[in-house]
Protein backbone atom coordinates (compact mmCIF):
# COMPACT_ATOMS: atom_id res chain seq x y z
CA UNK A 1 0.00 0.00 0.00
CA UNK A 2 1.08 3.45 -0.91
CA UNK A 3 1.32 6.04 1.54
CA UNK A 4 0.17 8.53 -0.80
CA UNK A 5 -3.29 6.02 -1.17
CA UNK A 6 -4.03 6.60 2.63
CA UNK A 7 -2.28 9.50 4.50
CA UNK A 8 -4.13 12.14 5.54
CA UNK A 9 -3.48 15.69 4.18
CA UNK A 10 -0.02 16.98 4.82
CA UNK A 11 2.71 15.31 2.30
CA UNK A 12 2.14 15.17 -1.37
CA UNK A 13 0.34 18.82 -1.28
CA UNK A 14 -0.76 20.95 -3.79
CA UNK A 15 -1.54 18.80 -6.22
CA UNK A 16 -1.51 20.32 -9.57
CA UNK A 17 -4.59 17.85 -11.47
CA UNK A 18 -5.82 19.74 -14.33
CA UNK A 19 -9.00 18.74 -14.44
CA UNK A 20 -12.21 21.01 -14.28
CA UNK A 21 -13.30 21.87 -10.61
CA UNK A 22 -16.76 20.11 -10.31
CA UNK A 23 -15.93 17.11 -12.43
CA UNK A 24 -15.73 13.90 -10.81
CA UNK A 25 -12.24 13.58 -11.83
CA UNK A 26 -11.13 16.96 -10.33
CA UNK A 27 -10.32 14.73 -6.72
CA UNK A 28 -7.41 15.36 -4.56
CA UNK A 29 -4.71 13.06 -5.41
CA UNK A 30 -4.52 12.56 -1.07
CA UNK A 31 -6.48 10.00 0.06
CA UNK A 32 -7.75 10.94 3.44
CA UNK A 33 -9.95 13.34 5.69
CA UNK A 34 -9.20 14.94 8.72
CA UNK A 35 -11.20 16.53 11.72
CA UNK A 36 -10.50 19.59 14.14
CA UNK A 37 -9.90 18.90 17.99
CA UNK A 38 -9.67 23.27 18.69
CA UNK A 39 -8.47 24.11 21.70
CA UNK A 40 -10.26 26.92 23.85
CA UNK A 41 -12.04 29.24 21.43
CA UNK A 42 -11.27 27.42 18.88
CA UNK A 43 -8.86 28.03 15.76
CA UNK A 44 -9.81 30.50 13.42
CA UNK A 45 -10.01 30.01 9.60
CA UNK A 46 -9.24 32.13 7.01
CA UNK A 47 -8.35 32.24 3.42
CA UNK A 48 -7.83 36.13 2.05
CA UNK A 49 -7.74 37.64 -1.59
CA UNK A 50 -7.05 33.80 -3.03
CA UNK A 51 -6.19 34.15 -6.33
CA UNK A 52 -6.31 30.25 -8.01
CA UNK A 53 -6.21 28.41 -11.04
CA UNK A 54 -4.85 25.80 -12.86
CA UNK A 55 -2.19 25.58 -15.70
CA UNK A 56 -4.29 24.87 -18.44
CA UNK A 57 -6.49 27.80 -17.33
CA UNK A 58 -5.45 31.77 -18.90
CA UNK A 59 -7.70 32.50 -16.52
CA UNK A 60 -7.83 32.01 -12.75
CA UNK A 61 -10.83 29.79 -11.09
CA UNK A 62 -11.62 32.15 -8.14
CA UNK A 63 -9.83 35.56 -8.40
CA UNK A 64 -9.47 37.53 -5.35
CA UNK A 65 -11.88 36.31 -2.84
CA UNK A 66 -11.89 36.15 0.92
CA UNK A 67 -13.27 33.57 3.39
CA UNK A 68 -13.77 33.51 6.85
CA UNK A 69 -14.52 30.14 8.56
CA UNK A 70 -15.31 30.82 12.22
CA UNK A 71 -14.68 28.24 15.36
CA UNK A 72 -17.59 26.24 16.08
CA UNK A 73 -19.37 26.66 12.96
CA UNK A 74 -19.90 25.19 9.93
CA UNK A 75 -19.70 27.02 6.33
CA UNK A 76 -21.07 25.88 3.41
CA UNK A 77 -20.15 26.64 0.07
CA UNK A 78 -22.66 26.41 -2.63
CA UNK A 79 -22.96 26.90 -6.40
CA UNK A 80 -23.37 25.33 -9.62
CA UNK A 81 -20.93 22.99 -11.04
CA UNK A 82 -17.81 25.24 -12.29
CA UNK A 83 -18.55 27.69 -9.81
CA UNK A 84 -15.16 27.27 -8.30
CA UNK A 85 -16.54 25.75 -4.83
CA UNK A 86 -14.10 22.91 -4.94
CA UNK A 87 -11.33 24.47 -6.53
CA UNK A 88 -11.29 26.83 -3.48
CA UNK A 89 -11.48 24.39 -0.73
CA UNK A 90 -8.31 22.87 -2.31
CA UNK A 91 -6.64 25.92 -2.50
CA UNK A 92 -7.88 26.52 1.40
CA UNK A 93 -6.43 23.13 2.05
CA UNK A 94 -2.90 23.51 0.21
CA UNK A 95 -3.73 21.28 -2.10
CA UNK A 96 -3.52 23.85 -4.73
CA UNK A 97 -1.14 26.40 -4.81
CA UNK A 98 -2.71 29.97 -4.87
CA UNK A 99 -1.61 32.53 -7.20
CA UNK A 100 -2.17 35.13 -4.92
CA UNK A 101 -3.73 35.87 -1.56
CA UNK A 102 -2.80 33.27 1.43
CA UNK A 103 -5.01 31.07 3.65
CA UNK A 104 -4.04 30.86 7.44
CA UNK A 105 -5.20 29.17 10.66
CA UNK A 106 -4.86 30.79 13.84
CA UNK A 107 -3.02 33.59 12.04
CA UNK A 108 -0.41 31.43 10.48
CA UNK A 109 -0.60 30.90 6.91
CA UNK A 110 -0.36 27.14 5.41
CA UNK A 111 1.88 27.59 3.05
CA UNK A 112 4.57 27.62 5.65
CA UNK A 113 3.69 25.33 7.50
CA UNK A 114 5.72 22.01 7.58
CA UNK A 115 3.66 19.45 5.98
CA UNK A 116 3.26 17.21 9.23
CA UNK A 117 2.23 20.05 11.24
CA UNK A 118 -0.14 21.09 8.72
CA UNK A 119 -1.68 17.69 8.64
CA UNK A 120 -1.96 18.31 12.49
CA UNK A 121 -4.12 21.26 12.23
CA UNK A 122 -6.06 20.70 9.00
CA UNK A 123 -8.00 17.90 7.09
CA UNK A 124 -9.47 17.17 4.13
CA UNK A 125 -12.40 14.80 2.77
CA UNK A 126 -11.34 14.88 -0.85
CA UNK A 127 -14.77 13.80 -3.14
CA UNK A 128 -12.66 10.23 -4.16
CA UNK A 129 -10.67 7.85 -1.62
CA UNK A 130 -8.54 5.08 -2.49
CA UNK A 131 -7.35 2.21 -0.21
CA UNK A 132 -6.54 -1.63 -0.48
CA UNK A 133 -9.69 -3.64 -1.02
CA UNK A 134 -8.23 -5.42 1.67
CA UNK A 135 -7.74 -3.45 4.27
CA UNK A 136 -9.74 -3.83 7.51
CA UNK A 137 -11.67 -0.55 8.52
CA UNK A 138 -9.93 -0.67 11.71
CA UNK A 139 -6.49 -0.08 10.22
CA UNK A 140 -7.90 2.13 7.66
CA UNK A 141 -9.28 4.31 10.36
CA UNK A 142 -5.55 3.83 12.23
CA UNK A 143 -4.18 5.88 9.07
CA UNK A 144 -5.51 8.94 10.76
CA UNK A 145 -3.18 8.90 13.63
CA UNK A 146 -0.16 9.21 11.03
CA UNK A 147 0.42 12.88 11.38
CA UNK A 148 1.24 12.19 15.35
CA UNK A 149 3.71 9.86 15.33
CA UNK A 150 6.71 8.66 13.58
CA UNK A 151 7.12 6.72 10.54
CA UNK A 152 8.32 3.34 12.43
CA UNK A 153 6.40 4.42 15.65
CA UNK A 154 3.44 1.79 16.73
CA UNK A 155 0.08 3.02 17.87
CA UNK A 156 0.15 4.41 21.37
CA UNK A 157 -2.73 4.27 23.92
CA UNK A 158 -3.48 7.76 23.09
CA UNK A 159 -3.83 6.36 19.39
CA UNK A 160 -5.65 3.05 19.89
CA UNK A 161 -8.38 5.81 21.90
CA UNK A 162 -8.69 8.07 18.91
CA UNK A 163 -9.27 5.38 16.69
CA UNK A 164 -12.02 4.19 19.03
CA UNK A 165 -13.20 7.67 19.40
CA UNK A 166 -13.82 8.55 15.55
CA UNK A 167 -14.93 4.72 15.00
CA UNK A 168 -17.92 5.76 17.64
CA UNK A 169 -19.22 8.75 16.24
CA UNK A 170 -18.88 7.50 12.26
CA UNK A 171 -21.05 4.48 13.63
CA UNK A 172 -18.75 2.05 12.11
CA UNK A 173 -18.10 -0.37 14.95
CA UNK A 174 -20.06 -3.30 13.64
CA UNK A 175 -18.00 -2.47 10.31
CA UNK A 176 -14.29 -2.37 12.43
CA UNK A 177 -13.42 -6.39 11.19
CA UNK A 178 -14.53 -5.94 7.94
CA UNK A 179 -12.20 -5.29 4.51
CA UNK A 180 -12.76 -2.15 3.03
CA UNK A 181 -13.67 -3.91 -0.36
CA UNK A 182 -16.77 -5.75 0.88
CA UNK A 183 -18.56 -2.29 1.83
CA UNK A 184 -21.48 -0.19 0.25
CA UNK A 185 -20.76 3.20 -1.41
CA UNK A 186 -22.77 4.63 1.78
CA UNK A 187 -20.13 2.92 4.34
CA UNK A 188 -16.50 3.10 2.77
CA UNK A 189 -17.62 7.20 3.12
CA UNK A 190 -18.37 6.62 6.66
CA UNK A 191 -15.29 4.68 7.40
CA UNK A 192 -13.48 7.75 5.08
CA UNK A 193 -14.97 10.02 8.11
CA UNK A 194 -13.89 8.05 10.52
CA UNK A 195 -10.43 8.54 9.38
CA UNK A 196 -10.41 12.05 8.97
CA UNK A 197 -12.08 11.91 12.99
CA UNK A 198 -8.99 9.72 14.28
CA UNK A 199 -6.88 12.34 12.60
CA UNK A 200 -8.27 14.89 15.16
CA UNK A 201 -7.45 18.33 13.81
CA UNK A 202 -8.28 21.58 14.00
CA UNK A 203 -9.66 22.46 10.77
CA UNK A 204 -12.11 20.08 8.55
CA UNK A 205 -12.86 20.79 5.16
CA UNK A 206 -15.24 18.45 3.76
CA UNK A 207 -15.40 18.52 -0.35
CA UNK A 208 -19.29 16.88 -1.24
CA UNK A 209 -19.14 14.27 1.46
CA UNK A 210 -22.62 13.52 0.66
CA UNK A 211 -22.71 13.16 -3.20
CA UNK A 212 -23.58 9.00 -4.70
CA UNK A 213 -24.82 8.78 -1.34
CA UNK A 214 -28.03 6.82 -0.61
CA UNK A 215 -30.82 9.37 1.69
CA UNK A 216 -29.95 7.02 4.54
CA UNK A 217 -26.12 7.59 4.10
CA UNK A 218 -26.05 11.04 3.70
CA UNK A 219 -28.37 11.46 6.67
CA UNK A 220 -25.95 9.96 8.78
CA UNK A 221 -23.03 11.92 7.35
CA UNK A 222 -25.00 15.03 8.43
CA UNK A 223 -25.54 13.64 11.85
CA UNK A 224 -21.81 13.37 12.27
CA UNK A 225 -20.98 16.78 11.55
CA UNK A 226 -23.99 18.28 13.45
CA UNK A 227 -22.64 16.55 16.19
CA UNK A 228 -19.03 17.93 15.86
CA UNK A 229 -20.63 21.09 16.05
CA UNK A 230 -22.56 20.79 19.16
CA UNK A 231 -19.60 18.76 21.02
CA UNK A 232 -16.91 20.63 20.09
CA UNK A 233 -15.32 23.85 18.48
CA UNK A 234 -14.12 22.47 15.55
CA UNK A 235 -13.92 24.64 12.24
CA UNK A 236 -15.61 22.86 9.34
CA UNK A 237 -16.10 24.25 5.84
CA UNK A 238 -18.52 21.81 3.50
CA UNK A 239 -19.19 22.06 -0.14
CA UNK A 240 -22.63 20.88 -0.63
CA UNK A 241 -24.33 20.02 -4.16
CA UNK A 242 -27.97 19.86 -2.42
CA UNK A 243 -28.93 23.19 -1.12
CA UNK A 244 -31.46 21.75 0.96
CA UNK A 245 -28.80 20.37 3.23
CA UNK A 246 -26.55 23.54 3.11
CA UNK A 247 -29.23 25.21 4.64
CA UNK A 248 -30.46 22.75 6.97
CA UNK A 249 -26.93 21.90 7.95
CA UNK A 250 -24.72 25.03 7.92
CA UNK A 251 -24.43 28.47 10.38
CA UNK A 252 -23.07 30.17 7.30
CA UNK A 253 -23.84 30.00 3.38
CA UNK A 254 -21.35 30.82 0.85
CA UNK A 255 -22.76 30.87 -2.82
CA UNK A 256 -20.26 31.72 -5.72
CA UNK A 257 -20.74 31.70 -9.57
CA UNK A 258 -18.06 31.70 -11.74
CA UNK A 259 -15.47 31.59 -9.28
CA UNK A 260 -16.61 34.87 -7.28
CA UNK A 261 -18.85 34.97 -4.23
CA UNK A 262 -22.22 36.43 -4.93
CA UNK A 263 -23.84 35.85 -1.66
CA UNK A 264 -22.85 35.36 2.24
CA UNK A 265 -24.59 35.18 5.50
CA UNK A 266 -27.12 32.97 7.30
CA UNK A 267 -28.92 30.30 5.08
CA UNK A 268 -32.44 32.06 5.94
CA UNK A 269 -30.20 35.68 4.28
CA UNK A 270 -28.33 33.58 1.49
CA UNK A 271 -30.73 30.90 -0.04
CA UNK A 272 -33.11 33.37 -1.59
CA UNK A 273 -35.67 33.27 -5.10
CA UNK A 274 -33.26 36.02 -6.21
CA UNK A 275 -30.27 34.42 -5.46
CA UNK A 276 -31.31 30.80 -6.54
CA UNK A 277 -32.00 33.09 -10.26
CA UNK A 278 -28.89 34.91 -10.31
CA UNK A 279 -26.49 32.33 -9.42
CA UNK A 280 -28.53 28.59 -10.16
CA UNK A 281 -30.29 29.66 -13.14
CA UNK A 282 -33.60 29.01 -11.62
CA UNK A 283 -36.84 29.92 -10.30
CA UNK A 284 -37.53 28.15 -7.34
CA UNK A 285 -39.78 28.64 -4.08
CA UNK A 286 -38.64 29.42 -1.04
CA UNK A 287 -40.05 28.77 2.61
CA UNK A 288 -39.16 29.24 5.96
CA UNK A 289 -39.09 26.38 8.64
CA UNK A 290 -37.87 25.28 11.70
CA UNK A 291 -35.44 23.18 9.62
CA UNK A 292 -34.12 26.41 7.92
CA UNK A 293 -34.87 27.60 4.02
CA UNK A 294 -36.92 24.49 2.22
CA UNK A 295 -36.63 25.61 -1.60
CA UNK A 296 -38.96 23.81 -4.25
CA UNK A 297 -37.63 24.25 -7.94
CA UNK A 298 -40.02 24.91 -10.52
CA UNK A 299 -38.56 26.03 -14.12
CA UNK A 300 -34.81 26.57 -15.58
CA UNK A 301 -34.32 30.25 -16.41
CA UNK A 302 -33.18 30.84 -19.70
CA UNK A 303 -30.85 34.20 -20.64
CA UNK A 304 -29.69 36.71 -18.16
CA UNK A 305 -29.50 34.76 -15.27
CA UNK A 306 -33.08 36.26 -13.02
CA UNK A 307 -34.18 38.72 -16.18
CA UNK A 308 -37.26 36.35 -16.85
CA UNK A 309 -38.07 34.95 -13.59
CA UNK A 310 -41.34 36.84 -13.28
CA UNK A 311 -42.18 36.44 -16.64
Amino acid sequence: MSQSDTTPTGPNRRDEHTDCDESPDAQSALAAPAIAAGGDGGTPFEAEDLVVGYPTSEEPVVDGETLVAAPGEITALVGPNGSGKSTLLKAMADQLAPEGGAVRIDGSEVADMDAKDLARRLGLLSQENVAPDSITVEKLVEHGRYPHRGFFDGLTDEDRAAVDRAIDLAGVDHLRGRDVGSLSGGQKQLVWIAMVLAQETDVLLLDEPTTFLDMHHQLEVMEIVETLREDSDKTVVVVLHDLQQAARLADRVVALKDGAVQSRGSPEAVVTEEMLADVFGIEARVTQSEMGPQVTPLRPLHGDGGSDLHH
